[in-house]
């Protein structure tokens, strides 16, 4: 669905919900109020839904935006609120939470017409909250590496390489939008909540004041157990990602791939130094004219302007999973025909010590015995005796609870080895050492691997969770509380 279609539908509902307001229940005191009261409750309402299906994804995206702002204002004379930024990142969930909550209720409270000062002021602050967001988001496209958002006078033309969150996530995983789009919508919904606080004197109200508070009380605390429950107790309901149950991941990793060596570069944008205008130039007329772009005391090769994919490049063109060499273990998930089990842990929060421990050593003497064929002396090692000796170590400290999930995975990962499958363990963010300590403190025998932690987080929400792989198919995800018994994976999943 495209953000067009989307928008045609919510008017077509608005307009009905508007038309029993109006000629049914006789509630309307304006018929455009209550047609903006619709779409934009209805348009809240729903955006928020989407979000509240997958609450960790938005955690994950208002992190990205927390990390942008910190590294933006840290630069500046505003460095002081840089601090701000790490504490409400590591809130992120509740964050999240509180956001997609208060966008459905207040979708609520706009259609039922509940408190109508405060639900236009509460829309107004949440679409200016919005703008800044998407604001942000779209105009570093204008931002070249290496300078500062708030240094204006080096902006440059703008370039979508240039963007540091290049998805908005106002609609979860349902709708991708471009930042620029995000942008011009939450503009126009600017109109309407400036709209609603001058005339909120007009806006409908379908039902009594107490009444609407109840709908209003009751939705939010069944709002808040409808999101603890999509992260804390199970995977979301509804997937909307691309590594969702059955897809056959190495097929579209495939078209994927495809799909990007057939974009083709049809013009480029080119910048005028003298008159700082940006002109499109075709690629024929560019090739031919190599030579005059290529002094570069008057033009500045600001994009290649690209022809769009057949088909849309989603995360799994980034699937890759390498050992804490380098090596690429892609395959063994892509290729292998065999079940394996993949027990995933995007990031995981640990701590180092460092300890003395005692280690046995022995001490050797080196003793010439005699002289070989060719007058070489042929030297003997013998065994003197053992010491002990104190030396330092790394101790890493893993969180109790962490370690615990994984402990409770390991006698389904058991019997799955027994049984012929592969077993490994994929950790974002941790060093060779790292995962050899955390396969001594769980217990769990597998090849440990990593890879990107935000890829991790598109495949599973559940930090750990376990994927059940086959032949590049994503067959099953479990989250750490929703895991079953083996014997049951197998009747179900193992054929």
């Amino acid at each position: 669905m495209t953000i067009s279609t989307l928008v045609l539908n919510i008017g077509i509902v608005a307009a009905i919900f508007t038309a029993i307001v109006g000629l049914l229940l006789k509630r309307q005191k304006s018929y455009l109020m209550t047609f903006l009261q619709s779409f934009c409750g209805i348009l809240f309402i729903f955006s928020g839904w989407v979000k509240a299906i997958d609450p960790m994804g938005t955690a994950f995206k208002m992190e990205q935006y927390f990390g942008e702002f910190e590294a933006t204002f840290s630069q500046t004379m505003f460095s002081f609120l840089s601090p701000v930024f790490p504490a409400l990142a590591s809130v992120s969930i509740l964050f999240s939470v509180t956001m997609i909550v208060f966008e459905i209720v207040l979708g609520i409270m706009l259609l039922l017409g509940y408190k109508p000062k405060l639900s236009a002021w509460l829309f107004f602050g949440l679409v200016a909250f919005f703008t800044v967001l998407t604001g942000f988001t779209f105009l570093t496209g204008y931002v070249p590496a290496g300078i500062n958002f708030f240094d204006f006078g080096h902006w440059g033309a703008y370039k979508a390489s240039n963007m540091k969150v290049t998805d908005c996530g106002c609609f979860g995983d349902f709708i991708k939008l471009e930042p620029r789009i995000s942008f011009f919508k939450d503009i126009a919904l600017l109109l309407p909540s400036m709209y609603f606080l001058l005339r909120y004197k007009t806006m409908h109200e379908l039902i009594s004041m107490r009444k609407s508070g109840i709908i209003v009380g009751v939705s939010t605390v069944l709002l808040i157990a409808y999101c603890l429950y999509n992260f804390v107790l199970d995977e979301p309901h509804i997937d909307f990602r691309p590594f969702k149950n059955g897809a056959d991941i190495a097929a579209q990793r495939v078209m994927e791939e495809k799909a990007q060596a057939e974009v083709q570069v049809k013009a480029f944008a080119i910048k005028d130094l003298a008159s700082g205008n940006i002109l499109e130039v075709p690629y024929a007329q560019y090739m031919a004219d190599v030579e005059k772009y290529a002094d570069k005391t008057k033009w500045e090769v600001v994009d290649q302007i690209k022809t769009t994919p057949s088909l849309p490049i989603t995360k799994i063109s980034e699937f890759e999973i390498t050992d804490f060499d380098g090596v690429d273990f892609t395959d063994m998930f892509l290729s292998n025909p065999k079940n394996h089990f993949m027990v995933i842990s995007p990031k995981v929060k640990f701590s180092t010590a460092s300890k003395q421990v005692m280690v046995q050593d022995s001490i050797f003497a080196m003793d010439t015995v005699g002289l070989s064929k060719d007058n070489q002396p042929i030297v003997e090692k013998k065994f003197l005796k053992a010491i002990n000796k104190e030396m330092s170590k790394t101790d890493f400290i893993w969180p109790a609870s962490f370690v615990s999930d994984l402990v409770s995975m390991r006698e389904v990962l058991d019997k799955a080895k027994a049984a012929g499958s592969d077993v490994s363990v994929v950790v974002g963010g941790i060093s060779a050492d790292a995962a050899k300590d955390l396969a001594e403190e769980t217990g769990i025998s597998a090849t440990y691997l990593t890879a990107d932690d935000i890829l991790l987080k598109t495949i599973i929400r559940s930090n750990p969770g376990l994927v059940l792989w086959k032949n590049g198919k994503l067959v099953q995800k479990w989250h750490k509380k929703k895991l079953p018994p083996f014997d049951e994976i197998s009747v179900k999943y193992l054929k």
